[in-house]
């Protein structure tokens, strides 16, 4: 590491383990509004890890869900009519009532319909974007996307992009990739931690953007700023991930041993798995 990185035992991981040990004493109640193919992994995920799930995505109840829920999750993997309603109802609820939420813009670029209604959404400042690099370069206008829900770019080539979405709405951005990138236009912490097998399994990628919303709701309480709140979430969410790989056999296996992963994971135990470095632009 050069001498603008911080090592992994400095304040990033010293705040996970405090956050991880503040969602599990008040569970936060966790609004998601996510797509068909993920729904019961993604509230299973947020069960293990001691949140508590919610899946209001009908127009005239998200809005005023979000404004009771801790955080909220904004997910377009598969965006019905109704759930392009919910979605910016519940969004501007959220801001309304001071909710932090997550906005991940599943698949858009190519498609028309999520890629105007992820830029509607983006335009109500979500506390962070979370997505594969090829989403986050669609987002910023910088690129077409990838190839659905797959990205086709590296982590460090969206880089400019997330600075840029960063400054422009005021989000936090989260690069998902081999290396996670995550920045609010300052500072840069990078994550080496994760599985392949978690790109093996429906939801892998969905499902950490409702931790993440989980994470932001239970900092809520603290000083931990959002950045350092998605850290938290992808650090706990990666480092189970190796995990469970470790006793799994195949993806099947690694969906199962994952929820295990998430429930067992102590806050004591993050330091020494944490491979994650800081930075600033």
């Amino acid at each position: 590491m050069s001498d603008r990185l911080r090592p992994s035992s400095d304040s990033t991981v010293a705040e996970a383990a405090t956050l991880l040990q503040v969602l599990r004493g008040t569970p936060p109640l966790t609004h998601c509004i996510t797509n068909a193919v993920v729904t019961g992994f993604t509230a299973n995920v947020l069960l293990a890890v001691g949140a508590a799930p919610a899946m209001v995505d009908i127009s005239g109840e998200a809005g005023l869900f979000a404004g009771v829920a801790s955080g909220l999750l904004v997910n377009l993997g598969t965006p019905t009519p109704e759930q392009r309603l919910a979605s910016l109802e519940a969004a501007q609820g959220a801001g309304a009532a001071g909710t932090p939420w997550v906005l991940d813009p599943v698949a858009i670029g190519a498609l028309p319909i999520r890629t105007a209604l992820a830029h509607d959404l983006a335009a109500l400042r979500p506390t962070a974007i979370r997505g594969n690099a090829s989403e986050i370069l669609a987002l910023a206008g910088l690129s077409g996307g990838g190839r659905g829900v797959d990205a086709t770019d590296s982590t460090d080539a969206a880089a400019d992009a997330a600075f840029v979405l960063a400054e422009r709405h005021g989000s936090v951005v989260a690069v998902s990739g081999p290396v996670d990138l995550l920045t609010d236009g300052e500072r840069v912490i990078r994550i080496a931690n994760g599985d392949p097998l978690l790109t093996l399994v429906t939801g892998g990628g969905c499902a950490l953007g409702a931790v993440m919303a989980a994470f932001l709701g239970a900092a809520r309480s603290t000083p931990i700023t959002p950045l350092d709140a998605v850290a938290a979430a992808s650090l706990v969410y990666t480092v189970a991930a190796e995990r469970a790989a470790a006793v799994s056999s195949g993806p099947g296996s690694f969906a199962v041993a994952l929820l295990d992963a998430l429930a067992a994971t102590q806050p004591s135990e993050l330091a020494a798995a944490a491979r994650v470095e800081e930075s600033t632009r």
